[in-house]
């Protein structure tokens, strides 16, 4: 689905000091793709076409349910302009790997061209089930159908990594693994071809109230012993993964709603996806700082444009919570550096 931001006339004067600086430059007409709606990802760049539409920077373009793994390349070969992206997208086409290996060495040449405007996050890989299948911890899902992400990309192999860790489970061989395009996901959730899911959540979360309509909800959380061990924490600190812990209290979900989290201690604990929103490095300095500046001044707009939207990491540039960093070398646009800097945020000298 392609939906289209357009604003007519000259660009408009910018408002605030965050804006004041981004120069004069015509009235840009941008293109975008982004994941299927009811997620960050999407969230994120549909609010950005609100807000470069209002400012009057750019027409923005954006292209719905898109397979990110395909729109990064897109970006980073100058036929796209902005794409929403999974961090570990960016560290597996640099060296070549996985979805990218047909790549090789080009893999490199392409990463080198994208450069990040902000980052968030996806929401945390938990495991959620309809009450009525009696699955209660991740031990539970063996021999099980599990629906854990597309066919190819960054969610299947978090998910698998996920399982594997919580409960030493490998797909094909413990546990049958469900692969579909998100857009499929909401039938998927509540048509009972699959006993249970291994997908990001976010809090609340969109799939869950979509499973709800099938009967009541379990969210099971990764055991408390495992997420604070050695070989958890070293899964956490791998490139695109972020830890998130969340209260039950602050999850969204309130009583009688037919969400229980099974949890230790009430606490939910999950590997995250971090992700930006990315441009190609040859982005003029003031279109980049320009669209950053006007997204740090509508922070709050987006945050109350979802109940989620106010636990996904928006603005917090920390390298620990943003996945910045580390063995990920992918930097923010100096456009954006400026942007964020002038707004008083602290950007990581290892992401400049």
């Amino acid at each position: 689905m392609i939906m289209t931001r357009r604003v007519f006339g000259a660009l408009a004067c910018a408002t605030g000091m965050a804006l004041s600086s981004a120069g004069a430059f015509a009235q840009a007409n941008l293109t975008a793709e982004t994941s299927s709606a009811g997620n960050s990802p999407h969230l994120s760049i549909t609010h950005m076409a609100d807000v470069l539409s209002e400012e009057g920077i750019a027409s923005l373009q954006v292209q719905e349910g898109q397979t990110l793994t395909n729109s990064i390349i897109n970006v980073a070969e100058g036929k796209t302009d902005v794409a929403a992206l999974p961090l570990i997208l960016r560290f597996l086409l640099e060296k070549g790997r996985g979805p990218f290996s047909k790549q090789g060495e080009n893999g490199a040449k392409l990463a080198a061209n994208l450069r990040a405007l902000y980052p968030y996050n996806a929401g945390a890989f938990g495991l959620i089930a309809h009450e009525s299948s009696n699955i209660t911890k991740w031990e539970d899902i063996k021999g099980k159908t599990v629906f854990n992400g597309p066919p190819r990309g960054a969610a299947l192999v978090n998910a698998r990594q996920a399982i594997q860790m919580a409960a030493g489970f490998k797909d094909g061989e413990d546990y049958k693994g469900y692969q579909a395009n998100w857009g499929q996901l909401a039938n998927i959730l509540v048509d009972g071809s699959a006993d249970a899911f291994v997908v990001p959540l976010t809090f609340p979360s969109e799939r869950v109230i979509i499973a709800l309509s099938a009967g009541n909800v379990n969210i099971v959380s990764t055991p408390k012993h495992i997420f604070e061990g050695e070989a958890f924490g070293k899964l956490l600190k791998a490139p695109g993964n972020i830890p998130i812990v969340v209260k039950a209290e602050d999850m969204g979900y309130g009583e009688g709603q037919g969400v229980t989290l099974i949890s230790e201690d009430g606490i939910f604990r999950g590997m995250g996806t971090a992700f930006a929103d990315i441009v190609h490095k040859d982005m003029s300095t003031e279109l980049a700082k320009a669209i950053t500046a006007a997204y740090i001044k509508h922070i709050d707009d987006l945050k109350a444009k979802a109940p989620y939207a106010r636990n996904i990491g928006v603005g917090n540039l920390d390298p620990d919570a943003s996945g910045f960093c580390g063995p990920l070398s992918m930097k923010y646009h100096p456009g954006a550096v400026a942007a964020w800097e002038e707004a008083g945020y602290t950007v990581p000298d290892c992401a400049k």
